[in-house]
């Protein structure tokens, strides 16, 4: 009964989001405009101390996910590394993220960071790199989006894009393509969202150039455990709070970023295909209007 309820729903997913899938798995992945894929489930890094982060990116990956998100600015990117080497795995399966840090804006500090995480990382390659956030003004993005395009050219980053852009950010990076000739596709496009943050207006912006859209705090670092939306979607599908709101990044076709270093964690957030929330389950957490950030929101700013 319950698969042909399921059945039942297909069509009305597909319509809510032709861009996204409603089968997945662990292995599915999105074509970026580079050509190159990315893994639809990622495992974030953010805070995770360098001591700590080996073991748990081996416990990922051991748990199924083929996706790492780090940064320069989280100091782990060489534990990740050592992960990715540790693992057993063919450095070609797995899909490793850094990102520009903020005080490196610009085209020779961003040529400098990218050296630094080979430096660190001694990998050969790094599939995807961010511009981390809009600061340091519009000579300082389009420089630091220069050097980025340059590393892509030369095969060293696979894929390249920008993390907390607010439209007007990737407005002006988009004339800035157009117009200088420095090359470069916007391949991802990394951001808070969730229900109570939807970023519609950036949504709509990315998926209309097929930009990639990562979702980080896709659990809203737990602040959002009592909701009574949330307590009736777990209990309708026998499944955690956290596993419903992951599961509902994925059906909007993003690629959530789930952080934990508890074990049983980084499995319960990687155990989200066994279920599908239906279209009243999707409306239930349709909350255009709210803006509710749990963590820095540097798309606003006009500097």
């Amino acid at each position: 009964m319950a698969h042909q309820h399921h059945q039942h729903h297909h069509a009305h997913h597909h319509h809510q989001a032709p861009a996204a899938a409603t089968k997945f798995d662990i292995n599915t992945s999105y074509a970026m405009n580079s050509g190159h894929k990315i893994p639809a489930l990622g495992y974030g890094v953010y805070q995770t101390p360098a001591a700590d982060c080996e073991a748990v990116v081996l416990h990922a990956f051991k748990t199924g996910y083929r996706h790492v998100d780090s940064a320069r600015a989280y100091r782990n990117e060489q534990p990740c590394a050592d992960a990715i080497r540790a693992s057993g795995l063919k450095r070609e399966e797995i899909f490793f993220t850094s990102k520009v840090p903020p005080r490196a804006m610009g085209y020779e500090e961003t040529k400098k960071a990218i050296e630094s995480s080979f430096f660190q990382t001694g990998l050969d390659y790094i599939d995807l790199y961010l511009i981390h956030a809009p600061y340091g003004g519009k000579e300082a993005r389009c420089g630091s989006w220069r050097a980025l395009a340059e590393a892509q050219k030369q095969g060293r980053i696979c894929s390249i894009g920008v993390s907390n852009y607010g439209v007007h950010h990737l407005d002006e990076l988009e004339d800035y393509i157009k117009t200088s000739g420095v090359g470069g596709t916007i391949d991802v496009g990394q951001w808070e969202i969730h229900p109570w943050l939807p970023r519609n207006d950036i949504v709509e912006w990315a998926k209309g150039r097929n930009v990639v859209v990562e979702a980080y705090c896709p659990i809203v670092r737990g602040e959002r455990a009592e909701e009574p939306v949330l307590k009736s979607l777990s209990k309708k599908h026998g499944k955690t709070w956290a596993q419903v709101l992951l599961r509902w990044s994925l059906q909007k076709g993003y690629v959530p970023l789930p952080k934990s270093v508890t074990p049983t964690r980084i499995e319960q957030n990687a155990d989200i295909y066994d279920f599908e929330l239906d279209q009243e389950d999707m409306e239930s957490l349709d909350m255009p209007n709210s803006y509710a950030p749990c963590s820095w929101d540097p798309t606003t700013s006009h500097e």
